[in-house]
């Protein structure tokens, strides 16, 4: 796997609606996330554990973090270096998920800070269909570079018919 350090990986779910290209991203949950919006969506991703694939890794954090899963061809796409220098892997397939019935795994932390009680949020709070340029607004920086290859790929393959 290409870089040092963290890895993780993620699916850049995508569908089509009225002839405009959408994608699904997340936001994280917490104390920390709750009132940060644009640059703080991502697509759903997870940690890469030594000797584990990471296309199954990409499925298994879309299930835990929205309750849904998709079929269909995973294109690979390059991987992006975020800025705490964690490398994403990624994979773009076509699917529908329904943000209306999002279920998220959960983390315990200690909030408010010091305060020596634990509480347990959601890791991901909400998610949400984005058209590509709304989408370029709300998620970090780094994986902007998802975003555009992916509508690099449909520009090719809709000059290619």
């Amino acid at each position: 796997m290409p870089g040092k350090g963290k890895q993780s990986a993620g699916i850049l779910v995508y569908r089509w609606r009225a002839g405009v290209l959408e994608v699904l991203l997340v936001h994280p949950g917490g104390p920390f996330w709750a009132k940060k919006d644009a640059g703080a969506w991502s697509i759903p991703k997870g940690e890469i554990e030594p000797g584990e694939d990471p296309l199954a890794v990409a499925r298994r954090e879309l299930r835990e973090e929205t309750g849904s899963s998709v079929e269909g061809e995973f294109v690979a796409l390059r991987p992006v270096v975020q800025r705490g220098g964690k490398t994403v892997h990624a994979w773009a397939v076509q699917g529908d998920v329904d943000v209306a019935r999002l279920a998220s795994n959960t983390f315990s932390l200690e909030w408010p800070p010091r305060s020596g009680k634990m509480r347990e949020f959601p890791e991901i709070d909400r998610a949400e269909w984005f058209s590509v340029p709304a989408a370029r607004e709300k998620i970090l920086d780094a994986q902007r570079a998802l975003l555009d290859e992916l509508a690099a790929l449909h520009t090719a393959r809709a000059q290619s018919r």
